[in-house]
């Protein structure tokens, strides 16, 4: 199937990215995003705004995709597109542009499963990456997922473990806003707590049963530890900043360390993959790196551009159904809640 040059344009538009990459066989050509700016003031993602936005970018983005690949319309093999989970305005526009070109282009249409796409992200061909072997535990950690998934080949995929409530990126986002940083804070508090003592505070591991996750009670613990210290000291925040970001982001990742670790004993698979927006964090990638040396696992941490929504994941994912010859209907709708 993969001895002529298999061309994908690939759209991504599940919540406030719009991107489109073109790859081919597999190599990633181009990999374009433009990042909405016009939330940052809202403290949040605001769906209405986002659509918009995606309908303003969108041809420009895979007009610079193609531009970059040096690929012509004419020469693309399939159209891949996010078909969920994600922001409902957000995907119509994905959806909607993906079938118009696939129609008029007269090429098969692929449909993507967005988390899905983010462990697979971890088969683009990249220097210098290796690549997980069937079967390995993926853990997908972003603002609004946090999942442990037994991945038994490209999309044979399990959930073993999940959050009840909020994601891991929420967690980290309330955290910073009740510390008073900007939107998105996530990045911020691993930015401080690089510098900061992670056993200076302790921060409360949430009892879930199983594999499954809870932040809801973590982040009222953090709300309740800082109204209690600003009450007692109103400038303990300006002056314990680095300090409470590093306890912070050690108890987040221990908490999902510690969910990984009985992953790999009931499964006795000791290959983990992780993915996702989170997956950038410093703290998370570096358990990793230590849990290799600790407990004998192979770990695969993918390149920062594949952790963020990116269309380059899209595009892996719909190489691989192109290979399976697994095309999507013209009817096929945007779906917010999308199963893996």
């Amino acid at each position: 199937m993969a001895d002529h040059l298999i061309n994908i344009l690939a759209i991504e538009s599940s919540c406030d990215d719009t991107a489109a990459a073109v790859i081919s066989n597999g190599r990633i050509l181009s990999n374009i995003v433009a990042t909405q700016e016009v939330h940052k003031q809202y403290g949040g993602v605001v769906p209405e705004l986002a659509s918009r936005a995606h309908q303003q970018n969108i041809v420009p983005v895979i007009h610079q995709a193609l531009e970059k690949a040096n690929i012509d319309k004419k020469d693309l093999s399939a159209i891949a597109f996010t078909r969920g989970p994600g922001l409902m305005g957000s995907l119509l526009v994905g959806t909607s542009f993906a079938k118009s070109l696939a129609m008029g282009l007269e090429v098969p249409l692929i449909e993507v499963n967005h988390m899905q796409a983010h462990i697979l992200a971890h088969f683009i061909e990249e220097d210098g990456f290796d690549k997980p072997e069937f079967p390995f535990l993926a853990m997908t950690i972003s603002g609004g997922h946090t999942q442990i998934v037994k991945v038994s080949n490209y999309f044979e995929m399990e959930v073993i473990g999940e959050t009840l409530d909020d994601a891991v990126g929420e967690a980290f986002d309330k955290s910073a806003k009740i510390l008073g940083l900007p939107y998105p804070g996530g990045p911020l508090i691993d930015k401080y707590a690089r510098e900061g003592n992670p056993k200076a505070f302790q921060f409360p591991k949430p009892k879930v049963d199983d594999l499954n996750f809870s932040f809801s009670g973590f982040k009222t613990a953090v709300l309740y530890f800082v109204q209690k210290k600003t009450k007692e000291d109103p400038e303990f925040i300006e002056n314990n900043l680095k300090d409470i970001c590093a306890s912070i982001q050690y108890a987040i990742v221990g908490i999902l360390v510690d969910k990984l670790k009985k992953a790999v004993k009931r499964t006795g698979i000791n290959q983990v993959a992780i993915g996702g927006g989170v997956s950038a964090n410093s703290g998370i990638r570096q358990a990793l790196v230590d849990a290799e040396k600790k407990w004998g696992w192979k770990c695969f941490i993918p390149k920062f551009e594949y952790t963020t929504d990116n269309a380059a994941m899209i595009g892996i994912a719909g190489y691989h159904k192109y290979l399976q010859q697994d095309f999507a209907d013209f009817s096929v709708t945007a779906q917010s809640r999308y199963k893996i």
